[in-house]
């Protein structure tokens, strides 16, 4: 009996283990980066959702073929662009719109983002990935890239891709998979929703776009989901012993722009 009672408070035990391990990593995929405005933390923990796992996807059918998003530009026109060509500097960014460590970067950064882009200190080339489909399934990530690759060629790109991340569900929750979804948030930014945006959308016009992108991704040696390089340098979740703040990343801009012309002024994107 008492070898019974031994067998059942270490399986006990073990139980106890593995439910605290679950609770740990729940914790760690769940906590935000922000801090007082800051963003902290480390891209290299294990259990931080946008991390490349050895089974991050890109391994759905292509789907047909590659059709580019109007404007896009980079290697082998993977990148959209925000900001005047004339800039200076280039922030580059890589994301994913189901990445709930993009989402808190995005709206931690994007005021001073937009600041940097549209007084022509910085242009931002935006590159999309879809790691988080193929770690937790669905297609959420395709979808919404593919919705904001339609964006841009309705000259809308930057709108509504702060409507995405502003709106973004839970990590788990597969609700950008619904064209009818995306195509409902287009209608917070003003004239984006059109017959054209919705059939490019519904038709996946742009999905092997994605998919060649998020090829790249996976093949370029990064570390996770954001990936954030300020002209080719990273600088999320710090540079070199600063970290990335909304003050530091003025800071750097300005060190990086010292001497040479600002590119042309740009508005600043709207959305109601």
């Amino acid at each position: 009996m008492s070898e019974k009672n031994e067998q059942g408070k270490r399986a006990a035990r073990d139980r106890l283990v593995q439910q605290r391990e679950r609770e740990k990593a729940h914790e760690r995929r769940r906590r935000g980066l922000i801090v007082g405005g800051a963003v902290v933390g480390v891209l290299a923990l294990a259990a931080v959702v946008g991390v490349i796992a050895a089974n991050t996807g890109g391994k759905s059918k292509t789907a047909g073929p590659v059709v580019a998003p109007s404007g896009a530009t980079g290697k082998d026109g993977l990148a959209i662009q925000v900001g005047a060509d004339g800039a200076p500097s280039t922030l580059t960014i890589w994301e994913d719109f189901r990445c709930p460590v993009c989402a808190q970067f995005e709206n931690v950064f994007r005021d001073t983002i937009h600041q940097l882009e549209s007084t022509g200190q910085v242009k931002v080339e935006y590159h999309l990935a879809t790691i988080i489909d193929g770690n937790l399934g669905g297609s959420g990530s395709l979808r919404a890239a593919n919705a904001a690759a339609c964006a841009q060629g309705a000259g809308k790109f930057s709108a509504y891709h702060d409507v995405l991340y502003r709106n973004q569900p839970q990590e788990t929750d597969d609700t950008f998979g619904d064209n009818a979804k995306l195509i409902e948030l287009a209608g917070k930014v003003p004239g984006l929703d059109t017959p054209a945006f919705r059939s490019c959308v519904d038709d996946g016009k742009h999905d092997s776009w994605v998919q060649k992108s998020n090829t790249a991704f996976r093949n370029g040696g990064f570390q996770g989901t954001p990936t954030v390089l300020l002209n080719g340098e990273p600088i999320f979740p710090k540079k070199g012993n600063e970290p990335l703040t909304a003050a530091n990343l003025k800071k750097w801009v300005a060190e990086a722009d010292k001497g040479k012309k600002p590119g042309a002024a740009t508005p600043a994107p709207s959305h109601s």
